[in-house]
């Protein structure tokens, strides 16, 4: 420890001369400054010999600038959709000024949520709510009373029939045999008396049904072996079983998010169920050569199998007859045979669609339909060696359904991807399953009617464009997929309802009338000559195929500008004390006209929830909603990213732009004209007149241009 000394001053009337030279003593008989903060110094000596005193002179703290007050947020990069809070978490302080000036607000924002607030539901009448555990050791309290009612009741019947005293039995005696025997069995609910007692004493707590019901919820205990009912058991490991198609497929068919290529994303409470319909990409052919000794292809007849089920765009009959032809000499069936074998096959195209499983409601999968061998075709695949018994583990069976919906009859791929078992071993359980099916192929049509086709379909598409474009409303709502596939988009589908497209992640048929195919722009795609910048949306990279916005390999350079939002392009903010209020926003970089600068991101809430939270932004006259569409709000008030500090401005140098994503409506940010780098961003808050005058105190000044 050292001592400290009190500082030592000099009050000087006369110069005093030091090793630096001559000072000179200011009118009046006081020091320069610089000459005072030398002379006015604290020196500390230590207690231990040895160490030296250490002497620091007095320094002047400069008067430093206050930081704006900025209320804590977390970052985000992408939009984050909440619950409404139906349940008011704390009582904002407001100051007291606030408190005096309206007396009623707090009064009212209670009742905007109903009155509801965190930790009064515990205190009714001053007393403290019963708990659940201690509402549970009530009841069973009461319920023994009841118990023992009950069986003195039954005693004393006893005794009135049989007219003697009923066996030596002491009462614990009794309750211990009782006990013993409900173990096995289900413990009985108690009686109806117990809970209207109670509802009676403590009519705050609710009816006697609703406290039937909070007991239940509280006493049942689920087997801890025992799956949920939508739940499937493990399909992997030594231990597992074989499943269907459907049950190993539904955790992903139900965590899968198939808009945002994510698990249980926080964007899109409504998943879309699997397409039905059929693919439009050609599905993987059967190789013509084995691919080893085990190979299925070695087997009679199984080559002409492989040339009738790949997938052929162009094929003629005088082809097909041919390979039908070669394929009854090589396996030695009549004539009749090979007829049925073409029958079976002509049912087969025309009754081939994707099935879609009954036993789940919000879970339909692709599988194909299961068909059974016509005797010709077992005699095509039989083989002339016994068949050595193989064992199938049930994961090997749930993964082999899983594959085989996906790549059909072509059992060497699908050997490869189970890596365990032969691609003969496969065709063979394949046999055994009954799964032997014609691919899907697409309905033959001429090119040139196609291509006829395709214009004309586009050229309705570009004048439906311009006529919503033109008869746009001012209300713009949510998107939700179509999901009727076995009906057409009319009146009551709810793209149709809520005049939007119809996209890819719809239902509906693919030449529905209403879908949006997208744009076959050569160039950048940022006039209105693109039907998708004119339909005020990103360039999607499944359907805008020449735009360059389908390009993945250099997410930077590409010719599409139309799909900035979706790669995230934005560019380098800088946050800082702004001129105008608070903090500010400002560019790092120079940006051109029009160009992408950042997306607004924030909570997505509901309108009602807006309002709730808008009452209390008002007051702290602070607000970062911004109006997504009829549904929704985007609150960057939580949790947000840096533009969120852009202010306001009636002359900005942004303007902001709701665009369709695939999708998903999504706030973009973009430059009014060419900014310099190391400017601030302003956009248009569109206030009316009264909020302007009220939030807006200091205008910018307007930059010449």
């Amino acid at each position: 420890m050292g001592k400290k000394t009190a500082p030592k001053a000099f009050p000087m009337k006369e110069p005093q001369r030091t090793s630096g030279g001559l000072y000179s003593v200011c009118p009046g008989g006081r020091l320069p400054h610089s000459l005072l903060i030398a002379l006015f110094q604290c020196t500390v000596e230590s207690i231990f010999p040895g160490f030296p005193s250490q002497t620091l002179y007095m320094r002047t703290l400069n008067t430093v600038a206050l930081v704006p007050i900025m209320y804590s947020w977390s970052p985000l990069q992408q939009n984050f959709m909440v619950e409404d809070e139906t349940v008011l978490c704390n009582i904002p302080y407001m100051g007291d000024e606030v408190k005096e000036e309206d007396e009623t607000f707090i009064e009212e924002l209670i009742n905007n949520y109903d009155g509801k607030v965190h930790g009064e539901e515990e205190m009714i009448s001053g007393s403290v709510l019963i708990s659940d555990a201690v509402f549970l050791e009530l009841v069973n309290a009461l319920n023994q009373y009841s118990d023992e009612e009950e069986e003195g009741h039954n005693d004393s019947e006893v005794k009135q029939e049989d007219g003697k005293e009923e066996l030596p039995v002491t009462r614990k005696r009794k309750r211990i045999a009782v006990e013993g025997s409900k173990k096995c069995s289900k413990k009985r609910f108690p009686n109806d008396m117990i809970f209207t007692a109670i509802s009676s004493m403590f009519p705050e707590y609710g009816f006697p049904d609703d406290m039937k019901e909070r007991y239940r919820e509280l006493t049942e205990v689920s087997d801890p072996n025992v799956l949920p009912p939508q739940c499937t058991p493990n399909i992997d490991g030594p231990c597992a079983k074989s499943v269907q198609r459907e049950q190993s497929l539904h955790s992903f068919h139900t965590l899968f998010c198939r808009r945002c290529f994510k698990y249980d994303c926080f964007l899109h409470p409504f998943h879309a169920t699997p397409n039905v319909y059929k693919r439009k990409n050609r599905e993987t052919k059967i190789e013509p050569d084995p691919c080893g000794a085990d190979c299925f292809l070695w087997l009679e007849g199984a080559k002409e199998f492989a040339a009738l089920h790949n997938p052929r765009s162009k094929c003629s009959g005088r082809r097909r007859r041919r390979h039908h032809m070669v394929g009854a000499s090589c396996s030695n069936t009549p004539a009749s045979a090979v007829a049925e074998t073409r029958e079976g096959d002509s049912d087969r195209d025309t009754g081939n669609e994707w099935a879609s499983s009954s036993s789940e409601a919000n879970s339909r999968c692709q599988t194909p339909t299961k068909q059974k061998l016509s005797p010709a075709s077992s005699q095509l695949f039989a083989v002339e060696t016994p068949q050595e018994p193989v064992e199938w583990t049930g994961a090997e069976e749930s993964l082999f359904r899983v594959f085989h919906g996906t790549y059909f009859n072509n059992f060497c791929s699908i050997a490869r991807l189970l890596g365990t078992k032969t691609c003969k071993q496969v065709f063979q359980f394949a046999v055994k399953e009954s799964l032997i099916t014609k691919l899907p192929t697409n309905e033959l049509m001429n090119p040139s009617q196609k291509k006829k086709r395709k214009h004309r379909l586009w050229a309705a598409h570009c004048r439906k464009i311009q006529l919503k474009k033109d008869n746009s409303p001012t209300q713009v709502y949510n998107y939700q997929p179509c999901d009727h596939p076995e009906h057409p988009c009319d009146s009551s589908c709810p793209c149709i309802m809520t005049q939007n497209f119809c996209e890819k992640f719809c239902q509906c048929n693919p030449d529905c009338q209403n879908r949006f195919p997208g744009c076959r722009c050569k160039t950048q795609c940022n006039t209105k000559q693109c039907p998708c910048y004119l339909a005020v949306r990103e360039c999607d990279p499944d359907l805008c195929l020449t735009c360059g916005a389908s390009e993945h390999w250099d997410c930077k350079v590409v010719s599409c500008k139309n799909c900035s939002i979706q790669r995230g392009l934005k560019k380098h903010l800088l946050l800082a004390p702004s001129d105008v209020a608070g903090w500010g926003t400002f560019i790092k970089e120079s940006v051109q006209k029009n160009e992408f600068i950042s997306e607004y991101c924030g909570e997505l809430i509901s309108q009602d929830e807006a309002d709730r939270r808008g009452k209390v932004y008002d007051k702290y006259m602070s607000s970062f909603l911004f109006n997504l569409n009829n549904d929704f709000v985007v609150d960057a008030t939580r949790k947000g990213n840096k533009i969120r500090f852009a202010n306001h401005s009636v002359n900005p140098n942004c303007y902001a732009k709701v665009v369709m994503v695939n999708g998903d409506h999504r706030i973009g940010i973009f430059a009014k004209r060419a900014i310099q780098a190391g400017e601030e961003l302003f956009f248009d808050y569109r206030y009316s007149q009264a909020d302007a005058l009220k939030y807006v105190g200091i205008e910018r000044e307007t930059d010449v241009i």
